[in-house]
């Protein structure tokens, strides 16, 4: 039991230098998230004793806040066990943000959103990649959560995301993809690394 709150406490200290400006309204922003159960607007996270700043540091410190994504991507693979394994599983898929009503929104565009009948949506789109383990279970670790940009394509942002894992791993890397990526764009993108 010590081994693991120890090990939790690296963790959360890591985690805190990953961070950048405004580490402490962020770390406590992170503890109301992760312990308050229902929460109807971004505000409400301000209510939990663990925040102990004012409401509006809630949106301060998410617009200061600047992560280093590398840092924090090479923390998350140091908690993958090294024994699990020949090779390490990841899942990769692309997901849709409607934002029909933010027409000065950074980066709108129009994107496919299979849950609504096949039906495009007006908004942002995003990929993850996230290390499956192998045991039973239904979670996953998100290595890397990141926005498409208008320059970008959801294959060649699946590409780079899964070359950062493999250069970063210490083993080979088997990924899955829906059919989305089952096309000569992924071969052709994916066979340059």
């Amino acid at each position: 039991m010590d081994t693991s709150i120890n090990q939790l406490q690296k963790f959360r200290i890591s985690t805190y230098h990953c961070l950048g400006f405004a580490k402490d309204a962020t770390f406590d922003l992170l503890d109301a998230i992760l312990t308050t159960r229902n929460a109807h607007s971004l505000a409400d996270f301000s209510l939990s004793p663990l925040f102990r700043r004012q409401w509006s540091s809630v949106y301060e410190c998410l617009q200061d806040c600047c992560p280093n994504p590398n840092k924090l991507m090479e923390l998350y693979l140091e908690q993958i066990p090294g024994d699990e394994a020949e090779y390490m599983t990841v899942g990769i898929d692309h997901t849709s943000s409607p934002r029909p009503h933010s027409p000065t929104l950074q980066d709108r565009g129009y994107h496919h959103q299979p849950s609504a009948s096949g039906k495009v949506t007006i908004g942002q789109g995003y990929s993850t990649i996230a290390w499956i383990p192998e045991e039973k279970g239904s979670w996953a670790l998100p290595l890397r959560h990141e926005r498409i940009t208008s320059f970008e394509t959801p294959i060649s942002k699946a590409v780079w995301q899964l070359r950062q894992v493999t250069k970063r791993g210490n083993k080979p890397v088997l990924a899955l993809l829906d059919s989305e990526y089952g096309n000569a764009s992924w071969v052709n993108l994916s066979s340059r690394y």
